[in-house]
């Protein structure tokens, strides 16, 4: 029997050009700049954890990657919502570590160092194929899904992956990126980057 369970809106960029070759290497080939800096933002709209409830509540999964990701030694860092108490701070960091299990729990072993937890107030927005969030100073994304020629309200779709938010993932290019935690920095506003969303349903 399931102890937690969170369902939700994800986005993320990364400094990869668009399309990242992560996704269709199954983590096996080189990020396009050698290393890999991503912002994966996950929205829960209704979950909780032990009797814990996090509905409402964002956090940011803060990686860097010196090299291929499936080669390991990536450094994980956290931002919970500030609006989250000390017990759902515990909660979420136990999802998104994969520590309480599920999906995360697949990407531990190529973790090298935890980086800890920040807190701040994270805005994630969704209009159309947009995506936006913030997250105080230390983050600044957005996205624009690319549109397919079948259905414009649409993005274009990459099935049967091996990311850990969905195995279905929505193609978008990255309209802005910035990243200063954790040693994370990144900044780039040329529209050439890779994003991706899609829902999630995560259960451990």
């Amino acid at each position: 029997m399931s102890t937690w369970q969170i369902t939700g809106q994800y986005m993320e960029t990364c400094n990869c050009a668009f399309l990242c070759p992560c996704i269709p290497s199954n983590l096996t080939a080189r990020p396009t700049e050698g290393d890999c800096k991503a912002a994966i933002t996950m929205c829960i709209d209704k979950g909780a954890k032990d009797g814990i409830k996090l509905d409402g509540l964002s956090f940011v999964v803060m990686m860097h990657s010196p090299g291929a990701m499936g080669e390991g030694n990536i450094t994980v860092g956290l931002i919970v919502d500030d609006a989250a108490t000390d017990h759902q701070v515990e909660a979420i960091s136990a999802i998104a570590t994969g520590s309480a299990g599920g999906p995360m729990a697949a990407l531990a072993p190529l973790v090298g160092r935890i980086a800890g937890v920040e807190r701040r107030p994270i805005r994630f927005e969704i209009e159309g194929l947009n995506r936006s969030v913030r997250a105080g100073e230390l983050v600044d994304q957005a996205c624009e899904g690319v549109a397919s020629v079948a259905d414009p309200n649409q993005a274009v779709c990459v099935d049967n992956t091996a990311h850990p938010v969905n195995s279905r993932l929505s193609l978008a290019k990255a309209k802005r990126s910035s990243f200063h935690v954790f040693g994370i920095d990144w900044e780039d506003a040329t529209g050439t980057r890779n994003g991706h969303f899609a829902p999630f349903a995560w259960t451990g």
